[in-house]
């Protein structure tokens, strides 16, 4: 880029169930594309390759909802001096939709690369999934077996020329109010659909379907060949990236409640159809919330007139 333009770092969080993924696909609406027709609309962009000039930190499949991620634009310096990130961020609100929030945007080296994060840190609500049942403490061993450095092929949809290995930091339960709906993982980077695989391993173990045994065989032996299948997207929450410039805010309060699925002899399968239809909602709720507090700006002081 020249010296005319600067190159900004922003984060936004978006909800995944009303977009075909995160990355601009032709004909289909997607979040990149949304950011990208705003941009020119405002005439911040004029570039008709903007795809390779506004780009996203983690990419998301469609249905896949996002707390916290980051991207990286460029627009001109006189135009960027001149909208401070308070008008910025106001004026792409505005025209955004309201299932994406623009957090909050800064300057960044030419060389910052939003695709290079300490961590990303994602959380799946397994409650959601049909006949799910907490199963005890054995739940935090079972966790333990998708971390650190291994070869993910068999928890994964390789792409060609994809390298395999990953390394998992930590995988957790998910606590709220002293119930575990799911869990945690955190890791450098994730391949295509592992966190999605990881939990439908951990659900099928909980329904007796598969035994640990057989998980960590298919953890140890990528070369042979299982299929565990893909959980569905709509309780997959990507809830940050972390970097030196913009660390990962921690939360350690739910800000809004997740109810427990109905359960006992007597209850119906229409129950937790609509049980499941209120917690889509309930976790929706969760973002905004976290998005009111995540998108809080510097207070501009004004200079007072005489």
């Amino acid at each position: 880029m020249t010296d005319q333009s600067v190159r900004l770092g922003f984060r936004i969080g978006y909800l995944g169930d009303a977009y075909h993924g995160s990355q601009i696909q032709p004909d289909v609406k997607t979040v990149q594309g949304e950011l990208i027709r705003v941009f020119q609309s405002l005439k911040w962009l004029e570039n008709p390759l903007s795809e390779h000039n506004l780009v996203l930190s983690s990419r998301t499949d469609a249905g896949v909802h996002v707390r916290l991620n980051g991207g990286t634009v460029h627009i001109n310096r006189e135009l960027w001096n001149a909208l401070t990130p308070r008008k910025m961020i106001r004026a792409l609100d505005d025209r955004l939709p309201n299932d994406i929030a623009f957090l909050d945007v800064r300057e960044v080296d030419e060389e910052w690369n939003p695709r290079l994060a300490n961590f990303r840190t994602y959380r799946y609500r397994l409650e959601g999934l049909e006949f799910w049942k907490y199963p005890g403490e054995q739940f935090t061993a079972w966790l333990k077996m998708f971390e650190g450095t291994y070869n993910a092929t068999n928890f994964a949809r390789l792409e060609e020329g994809k390298n395999p290995m990953r390394t998992i930091h930590s995988c957790t339960p998910w606590i709220v109010h002293g119930r575990t709906i799911g869990f945690e993982i955190k890791g450098e980077a994730f391949l295509w659909n592992q966190v999605r695989r990881t939990a439908m391993a951990l659900h099928r173990m909980s329904i007796g379907e598969l035994t640990p045994d057989e998980v960590q065989r298919a953890l140890d032996h990528p070369e042979e060949e299982y299929d565990f299948g893909v959980a569905p997207p709509d309780w997959l929450i990507l809830w940050g990236v972390d970097w030196d410039l913009m660390p990962l805010p921690v939360n350690e309060e739910e800000r809004t409640g997740l109810s427990a699925p109905p359960s006992g002899p007597a209850v119906e399968r229409t129950m937790r159809k609509r049980w499941r239809e209120g917690a889509r909602h309930e976790l929706k709720n969760l973002l905004y919330q976290e998005w009111a507090e995540l998108g809080e700006l510097p207070v501009v002081r004004h200079r007072k007139v005489n």
